[in-house]
């Protein structure tokens, strides 16, 4: 995010969850939430920087700086793209990242609780700003694929935002909006939960640090694991067969 960004959140009491009896559908953030890649993007973008002689990175300083649009990120780092187009940079990024990605697993409790919700008839949906047949194969990698109703992302690598492929999911999906929680990982998460009337809570995974969320006004935990006693009693443990 850019710092001219930064300063202008205001300092937001943290907001209470929604109970658990309000929420019957639940929209993933994918990289980050559920995804544990934050240490991947910046080992990729470490690389980057050092190719076209720019200050270096580690994961504190990309909690600090990283957000949406992409292109301001990039700009915050160094990167002047009348010299090197943000195409040629972002490109070389994904493919930096795609020949190392499979090194990526599942978040911590990530697979008990999407088992939790399952059980507690809790229908879920992946909501990202990848290009699709990324996510896709990513989901289908980690055997996650089957649990959502739908893996709603982008056309292309540049991560522009989701919003609007957000809104035309919503809409199609019938789902009321304050039935809807949404679990993310940064600002650009939050955005999108007002954009189209849902929930929202927030994990810090690294993608951005905890105290920048903390500026959010929205409920934050700690890990996926406490998600269900946060928003109400604990579910039931997973007692379905596995579909797919």
């Amino acid at each position: 995010m850019r710092e001219k960004q930064k300063n202008q959140r205001p300092a937001n009491s943290e907001a209470s969850p929604p109970p658990w009896s309000r929420i019957r559908h639940v929209v993933w953030d994918w990289n980050g939430t559920l995804l544990d890649d934050a240490w991947l993007c910046v080992e990729v973008m470490r690389g980057l920087l050092a190719k076209y002689e720019l200050p270096g990175i580690d994961l504190a300083r990309y909690g600090d700086v990283f957000g949406f649009p992409v292109k301001d990120y990039y700009v915050d780092l160094g990167f002047d793209f009348s010299r090197t187009p943000f195409e040629t940079v972002g490109t070389e990024f994904i493919d930096g990242y795609a020949a190392r990605e499979n090194r990526c697993c599942l978040r911590e409790g990530a697979r008990r609780v999407i088992e939790h919700l399952e059980a507690a008839d809790v229908t879920q949906s992946v909501l990202s700003a990848s290009e699709k047949p990324r996510l896709l194969g990513q989901a289908r990698r980690l055997g996650i694929e089957s649990f959502f109703e739908d893996i709603v992302a982008l056309d292309d690598h540049y991560a522009g935002g989701k919003t609007v492929v957000g809104r035309q999911w919503l809409k199609a999906s019938g789902h009321a909006p304050g039935s809807v929680l949404l679990v993310g990982d940064t600002d650009h998460d939050v955005d999108v939960a007002a954009e189209l009337g849902i929930h929202c809570v927030l994990v810090p995974s690294g993608h951005q640090s905890k105290w920048r969320l903390s500026t959010l006004g929205v409920h934050i935990i700690d890990s996926l694991e406490v998600l269900p006693d946060v928003l109400g009693p604990p579910m039931k443990e997973s007692k379905l067969v596995r579909k797919g």
